[in-house]
C-alpha cells in the first residue's frame, strides 16, 4: 500500500500523505511544524534522511529522489558506526609528531575530528589548544585558520611555537587584506606552490575583513572560546561561518559554549558544523521553550548534552574523565557591605526606568526592552560602587597576608575606585580599554612578581594561561549574569599547572542588584550544565528572560515607597512571551 509521496527541494523532504500518517510523523520528529497542514517540510541532514527512511518502511511512500535519500542516510549510518568504534577503543591511537607529546586524550580529539567538525568543550585548562594543534598536524587539514578574542593570538602563535615549531605561522596585522606570502618561503622556489602560512591567526573582528579572501582557501577552522558565536545577524558571525562553510573540517573550543540561553546552541554548532541541528525553527520546536523577547530554554538540558555527545557534535571530557585532577577550589560568597548614598544618587532616574520596565501593555514594548537595559546598566554600575570600597579594603587585607590576587569586575567607574584605594600595591589592568601589547605587559607584571594585584574584566582574558604557576586566589567584586562567565574567570587560575588549592571569593551585598543576580545565576547554570555534565542533577528553575530586571524594578520601588503595578494574569504573560517569540 502507498501512503502519499515524498518528494525533495530547497527547504527539504516535503511529504504529503494521509492525515493519520502525517499525525505519526509529527509524533517521531518533534522538529516537524505541528501546526495542521496537508504536508509536512523537514530538513535534509542526514540523521533526519535516516529517521524518515526508517519512517518509508512502516508506511511507504513513493519518493522522487531514493538515490539521494540513500546516500544521506548511508552518510549518517556510516559516521555513526566510526564514531561508536572511536568511542569503544576499537581504532588504533594517533601517531602524531609534535615537538612536545601530546596527551592521549588531546589525541583522541584530534581522530575525532578527523571524522567530522564539532565542539571541544573539555573542561577549563585541560588544554583544548594543544588538542586543536593535534588537529593542525593531521594529512589535509593545511592551510589552517585560528579565530579567537582579540587577546589571544599572541598565546595561539606561543603555543604553535612551542608544540608545531615546523609550522609557518602567522598573526593578521590588520583588518584590511594584504599579501601573507612568507618572505622565506618567496626565496625558496620549491615552496611557492604553498603561498600561505601554515597556520594563520586572526581575532573575530578581524575576521570581517579577511572572509572572502580566506574562504574556499583554509581547510581547517578553528573558532577558539566559539561562544563567540552565539549572536546571528552580526558582520562577525556572517564572516565565520563564511569561512567555515567552505571549510573541509571546522573545530569549536570552549569550555562555556553558550553564556545564557539554550537558543544560543543552534547559532553557535551552525556556523561550526551546519545543520546538524536542523533548522532553527526545527531545533526550538524539538529542545527548547520559549520564555519571550526571542529566547529560549532547553526544555531538557541533560538529554539535550546527551545527544550532542551520541552525535560527536560535542566531546566533553571532565578533568575526572582524564585523570587530570586539580587541587580543591573552594568557593566563598561573602557578605560585605555597600555604601548606599552611591544607590541613592541614580534614584530619580532608576525609579522613572523601574516604572517603564513594570509596564504590561504590548504598546509599550519598544519602550519598556529600551527601559530594561538602561535599568540594568545604571543599578550594575551603581552597585559596583556601591561596594567599591569595602571590596578594596577585604583585597587589600588578602594582598598583605602576601597573596597574589586576581580581581574581577566589569565598570570602568569601578575600576577608576579599585584602582585608587589599592594605588599602593600598583595593580596590573587587564580590561576592554588595553591594547594586546598592555595586557600582555600586565600578565607579565604579575606572574613576574612585580605586582601582587591584577584586575581583571569579567568578560576579558577568556583562554589566558600562565596565571596557575602564581595566583591561587581570585576575588569577584563585580558580578555578571551568566554563571559561564564566572566559570572562565576561575579557570584562569584553577587550571592545568596548578599545584596549589584554590579559593574563589564571591563579594556580595544586601544592596541594588546583587541579591537578585546571587538568585539568577543558579537559573543559567541549569542550561549549560546540563549539556556538558550527563550526571549532573537538575532542578525545576525559576523564569529567566526579563523576569530578574521586573523583579528588581519592584525591589527597588518598595524600597522608596512607591506604590508597585500588579503582576499580570497568567494569559497575559503568556500573549505577551508569544508575541515576543513571533516577533523574533
Amino acid at each position: 500500500m502507498n501512503y502519499g509521496t515524498v518528494t525533495h527541494g530547497a527547504l527539504g523532504w516535503r511529504i504529503e500523505g494521509e492525515p493519520f500518517v502525517r499525525a505519526r510523523l509529527k509524533r517521531v520528529f518533534p522538529r516537524a511544524p505541528q501546526h495542521a497542514a496537508t504536508h509536512i517540510v523537514i530538513s535534509d541532514t542526514p540523521e533526519n534522511t535516516r529517521e524518515l527512511q526508517w519512517f518509508l518502511q512502516r508506511y511507504p511512500m513513493d519518493v522522487d529522489r531514493p538515490d539521494l535519500m540513500e546516500r544521506l542516510a548511508a552518510q549518517h549510518r556510516d559516521t555513526e558506526q566510526r564514531l561508536a568504534e572511536l568511542m569503544t577503543g576499537h581504532l588504533p591511537p594517533l601517531q602524531l609528531e609534535l615537538a612536545e607529546p601530546a596527551r592521549e586524550y588531546q589525541a583522541f580529539a584530534a581522530q575525532m575530528l578527523d571524522l567530522q567538525s564539532y565542539v571541544l568543550g573539555d573542561d577549563v585548562g585541560l588544554g583544548k589548544t594543544v588538542s586543536a594543534i593535534c588537529g593542525m598536524v593531521r594529512p589535509g587539514n593545511l592551510p589552517a585558520l585560528v579565530v579567537c578574542p582579540a587577546h589571544l593570538p599572541r598565546q595561539w602563535a606561543s603555543m604553535l611555537a612551542r608544540f608545531a615549531p615546523a609550522l609557518c605561522t602567522h598573526v593578521l596585522k590588520t583588518g584590511s587584506v594584504y599579501d601573507l606570502m612568507p618572505r622565506h618561503r618567496a626565496a625558496q622556489p620549491e615552496l611557492l606552490e604553498r603561498s600561505l602560512p601554515d597556520v594563520i591567526i586572526t581575532s573575530y573582528h578581524k575576521l570581517r575583513g579577511w572572509a572572502e579572501t580566506l574562504a574556499g582557501v583554509v581547510r581547517l577552522v578553528v573558532y577558539d572560546e566559539c561562544q563567540a558565536l552565539r549572536s546571528p545577524g552580526t558582520d562577525i558571525y556572517r564572516a565565520a561561518q563564511l569561512v567555515g562553510s567552505r571549510a573541509q573540517r571546522c573545530l569549536g573550543l570552549s569550555a562555556t559554549p553558550i553564556y545564557n540561553y539554550g537558543h544560543e546552541f543552534h547559532h553557535v554548532i551552525n556556523v561550526i558544523r551546519p545543520e546538524a541541528l536542523g533548522e532553527y525553527q526545527e531545533f526550538l520546536r524539538e529542545w527548547c521553550v520559549p520564555i519571550g523577547n526571542g529566547k529560549a530554554r532547553l526544555s531538557d538540558p541533560k538529554e539535550f548534552g546527551a545527544y550532542l555527545r551520541r552525535e560527536g557534535i560535542m566531546l566533553r571530557r571532565t578533568r575526572a574523565d582524564v585523570g587530570r585532577e586539580l587541587p580543591e577550589l573552594t568557593k566563598v560568597v561573602h557578605a560585605i557591605d555597600a555604601d548606599k548614598k552611591a544607590l541613592d544618587a541614580i534614584k530619580g532616574d532608576a525609579v522613572e526606568l523601574a516604572k517603564v520596565v513594570l509596564r504590561h501593555a504590548e504598546s509599550y514594548r519598544g519602550q519598556r526592552m529600551q527601559a530594561a537595559g538602561e535599568f540594568d546598566a545604571m543599578m550594575r554600575q551603581a552597585t559596583g560602587i556601591a561596594k567599591a570600597p569595602y571590596v578594596a579594603e577585604f583585597v587589600r587585607l588578602l594582598l598583605e597576608s602576601g597573596e597574589p590576587i586576581v580581581l574581577f569586575g566589569w565598570h570602568r567607574a569601578v575600576y577608576d575606585l579599585w584602582l585608587e584605594r589599592l594605588a599602593a600595591h600598583k595593580p596590573a589592568l587587564y580590561t576592554g580599554t588595553e591594547s594586546a601589547a598592555q595586557k600582555a605587559d600586565s600578565i607579565a607584571r604579575f606572574t613576574s612578581g612585580q605586582t601582587q594585584l591584577l584586575i581583571m574584566s569579567l568578560r576579558s582574558g577568556a583562554g589566558v594561561d600562565g596565571l596557575q604557576g602564581h595566583c591561587s586566589i581570585g576575588v569577584f567584586g563585580e558580578l555578571d549574569w551568566s554563571p559561564g562567565v564566572h566559570e572562565q574567570c576561575m579557570g584562569r587560575f584553577h587550571r592545568d599547572g596548578q599545584l596549589d588549592a584554590c579559593n574563589a571569593y564571591f563579594l556580595v551585598s544586601d544592596a541594588g542588584t546583587d541579591p537578585i543576580m546571587a538568585e539568577v545565576l543558579g537559573v543559567k547554570r541549569g542550561q549549560i550544565e546540563g549539556v556538558r555534565n550527563p550526571d549532573s542533577a537538575l532542578a525545576e528553575r525559576i523564569d529567566t528572560g526579563e523576569n530578574h530586571l521586573r523583579q528588581l524594578a519592584r525591589q527597588l520601588l518598595n524600597s522608596r515607597g512607591i506604590e508597585v503595578p500588579p503582576e499580570p494574569s497568567a494569559d497575559v504573560v503568556a500573549i505577551d512571551e508569544t508575541a515576543a517569540t513571533e516577533e523574533s
